[in-house]
């Protein structure tokens, strides 16, 4: 039986972690894990062996590094084709005595895809695709996608698995604590992005023990319906007598096993620290048990990086902005030609706060290349907000590439009826996980009858359906005309409506501001229809959430129509208005000061703008360090604030340091005309053996926006070489990170190497594998688990 036919009616139980084992028989800390598949084929077919002798159901082969980028950082850049095969080969020759299956193990790449880092959508879809090329010719049972943190980089993985071959893929995120990947994505929109990419599974694995897993386990199993694996670490990492000890014990870790089969997994195994009798007591506690059987009934979902938006048939009606599109805005338009984003950003904003769940995103202006100011919008808008969009062009190749930049499940603004939109946007629906609009017209127009827009619709579905594309990703938008010029097409439309929500079970939608062109008070007439469109069933309106009146009658008219049972929503909305900004006119443009201007661009990451904001402020007569002290340093402490509260993620985190650090690119002549201020100086590097430095990286950038010097020595980084240049630039502070945890062992090193030297240097430790606890017992003088936190530690030590 294939892994599809035993997956999710049965419990299966996954190995436990290989670095642990290869540590054991003597893997040298910086060594390529990876190498050691064509170096010691024997022990890597022997820690398979022990693990199936455990209970195993599936192994993982020893190729969560085995990727260009990760394995370029030993030197074997050209070696993947060769690790992944001889892998394969290992872990089949190893399983097939005891006829468990094998899937191929694929880590992260290390680094962020734009607009977070530099790396393209493309540049991660070919590394992904050639090892999932050679993963599939080497006869795998499945693919297993583990340890990704970014939605944006398992989605360029899962469309390259798709590609590769017809092989199923199991999508497993890392969460911490609060319950979201370290890019902010929670348990809910991880699942509806992976489901709608075609992932068979959805996981979660690394980071923390089982015991923080919990909560994430359970909302998986509200979130969906496809299997759910669960490979939490054996405990958090302590380092005993030089040793990395995960002190979970195996009868622990079988009891959350079993209580997570209750919560809906059917995948069980473990992480870091995992052994082979681990496993075996994993196996023991759910061997007899049967996965629960989970049918919850989902709407169209649609998702932004941190978001996910419920568009359901009975549920809340939903409000799609439609501000961000330039037809009719000559500013709009005139920005989309210069390159700027300004209005975009402010408009997008506005809308979210004016009640907008969605965001239209529409550059349609001639003579401008599209894909470039498509992309421009799209990164702008999705730092900015969390509502996911809907990416609304005619062109293919742009909609193509708004959807490789986007990190989340957007909606594609449209397909319809007509033989050329359906061959060449289904596709892309299914290939990038998205769902539809779909317009009820054709070749031949549009039907004038309720009934010939059904059959449309009804075409549209089976076809999108024969494609893979499920019904409730689908939202048929049943037209309206102008009521001035054709006012027998109004009821047509509210017949539609009913009629395609009873026949065809989807959910729909309609660009409600169509109905009053070329009549006064259009206003009036927008909302009187749009109340008559919620009570034939609207599901969701594209409209100017700035108009307050749009906004009232979709509140009250979800009351009337009973899809506001109790009025719960109206309530909470009225009694919110206190604390809400009143939508302003859509011409009215509030006026900022030069500093407010710069405070905003901090704040919202507006690093395109930030220069033109700065040369204005220079010519108001401002100084430099007014500049600095009374707008830039202010926005990027609010930043931190919003992110310590939960309010802002690492997105926004990222962008803000990224503007705050072309300020100072700018400002740096100016204040050098001045007296010095300088907070200190920091080494910061990735310790030895180690080739991870996103955080780092971003400690970085967040330690000099506040005053630092910092000399950054990158990633695996011998010990000698920091204290070298510590003391040589009579540095403050030391900066040491580490991801894994056979790395850990250099901290206390450098720690004691700089008190055996009588050092005057303090030394913050963090990463992904470091704890509070393990940075005391090492004598650490701090600990800092994020960027926004290095900072606070790192000004305390100054004395700042």
């Amino acid at each position: 039986m294939t892994f599809r036919d035993r997956v999710g009616k049965e419990i299966l139980v996954v190995d436990g972690a290989m670095g642990t084992l290869l540590q054991q028989k003597g893997l040298p800390s910086g060594w390529c894990p990876e190498e050691w598949n064509v170096s010691q084929p024997e022990a890597v077919k022997d820690i398979h062996r022990l693990y199936l002798e455990a209970g195993a159901d599936i192994i993982t082969t020893n190729t969560f590094g085995a990727i260009s980028t990760k394995l370029e950082e030993y030197g074997y850049g050209h070696s993947v084709r060769d690790f992944n095969l001889a892998a394969v080969r290992l872990a089949k020759e190893a399983a097939q005595p005891f006829g468990a299956m094998v899937a191929g193990s694929v880590g992260p790449l290390g680094k962020f895809l734009q607009p977070l880092g530099t790396l393209s959508f493309d540049e991660a879809y070919q590394q992904f695709y050639e090892q999932c090329r050679c993963l599939v010719e080497a006869g795998v049972d499945l693919i297993l996608f583990e340890t990704f943190g970014d939605i944006g980089e398992m989605r360029a993985a899962l469309v390259a698995a798709a590609d590769a071959g017809d092989i199923p893929v199991v999508a497993s995120f890392t969460f911490d604590e609060t319950g979201r990947t370290f890019t902010g994505t929670d348990p809910e929109t991880a699942a509806v992005v992976a489901e709608g990419l075609g992932a068979v599974a959805i996981g979660v694995n690394c980071s923390v023990g089982p015991k923080q897993l919990v909560s994430v386990v359970k909302k998986l199993g509200q979130s969906t319906n496809i299997p759910i694996l669960v490979s939490p670490n054996a405990g958090m990492p302590e380092i005993v007598d030089g040793r990395t000890v995960f002190r979970e014990m195996p009868e622990t870790m079988a009891q959350y096993a079993a209580s997570f089969v209750e919560y809906g997994a059917s995948l069980l195994g473990g992480c870091c620290g995992t052994t082979p009798e681990h496993i075996q007591a994993i196996k023991g506690s759910v061997k007899h048990l049967q996965p629960v059987k989970r049918s919850r009934q989902f709407g169209l979902r649609v998702a932004s990086r941190v978001k996910t938006v419920a568009i359901e048939p009975n549920g809340i009606p939903v409000a799609i902005g439609e501000r961000l599109n330039p037809t009719g805005k000559k500013a709009l338009q005139a920005e989309i030609r210069e390159g700027k984003t300004e209005i975009t950003r402010r408009d997008a904003l506005a809308q979210v706060q004016s009640g907008a769940a969605i965001l239209d995103v529409n550059v349609g202006v001639g003579g401008v290349d599209q894909i470039a100011a498509m992309e421009r919008a799209v990164n702008a808008v999705q730092i900015l907000v969390d509502a996911p969009l809907c990416i609304d062009s005619t062109d293919p190749k742009v909609i193509e590439h708004a959807l490789k930049i986007y990190h989340g499940k957007a909606i594609i603004n449209s397909v319809n009826g007509e033989e050329h939109s359906l061959e060449t946007i289904l596709p892309l629906a299914k290939k990038y996980g998205a769902a539809l609009i779909a317009l009820t017209l054709d070749d031949a127009g549009i039907p004038p009858t309720a009934v010939e827009r059904l059959a449309v619709a009804r075409k549209i579905v089976e076809r999108a359906e024969a494609v893979g594309i499920p019904r409730e990703d689908i939202m048929v938008d049943c037209l309206v005309l102008t009521v001035s010029a054709q006012p027998e097409g109004v009821p047509e439309t509210l017949k539609a409506i009913t009629m395609v929500k009873r026949e065809l079970g989807t959910t729909t939608s309609l660009g409600v501001s169509n109905v009053s062109f070329g009549l006064p008070n259009r206003g009036l007439i927008n909302a009187a229809f749009f109340a008559m469109a919620l009570y034939a069933g609207l599901d969701a309106a594209i409209l100017n959430p700035q108009e307050q009146r749009m906004m009232e009658t979709l509140r009250a008219s979800a009351v009337l129509c009973g899809r506001d049972m109790r009025a719960e929503q109206y309530i909470a909305w009225e009694q919110s208005k206190d604390g809400r900004v009143t939508p302003a006119k859509t011409e009215e443009v509030k006026a900022f000061t030069p500093l407010e201007m710069l405070y905003n661009a901090v704040l919202s990451g507006d690093k395109d703008n930030i220069i033109s904001y700065i040369e204005k402020a220079i010519t108001d007569g401002l100084a430099p360090m007014d500049i600095l002290d009374k707008a830039l340093i202010p926005g990027i402490e609010e930043v931190g604030k919003k992110y310590g509260e939960g309010k802002f993620f690492l997105p926004q985190l990222m962008m803000a340091g990224e503007t705050m650090t072309k300020s100072f690119e700018r400002l740096r002549p100016e204040l050098a005309k001045g007296p010095a201020k300088k907070t200190g100086t920091v080494v910061l590097a990735t310790v030895k053996g180690d080739i991870h430095d996103i955080g780092k990286n971003i400690v970085s950038v967040m330690l000099a926006n506040h005053g630092f010097d910092v000399i950054d020595l990158g990633k695996n980084v011998d010990n000698q070489e920091i204290i070298k240049v510590a003391e040589e630039r009579q540095a403050e502070i030391i900066g040491l990170s580490a991801l894994m945890t056979t790395t850990m062992i250099h901290m206390p090193q450098i720690i004691d190497t700089i008190k055996e030297r009588g050092l005057n240097c303090k030394v913050i430790v963090g990463g992904a594998a470091v704890t509070e606890q393990y940075a005391r017992e090492i004598g650490a003088h701090g600990y800092a688990e994020d960027a926004v936190e290095a900072v606070r530690v790192a000004k305390e030590l100054v004395g700042l």
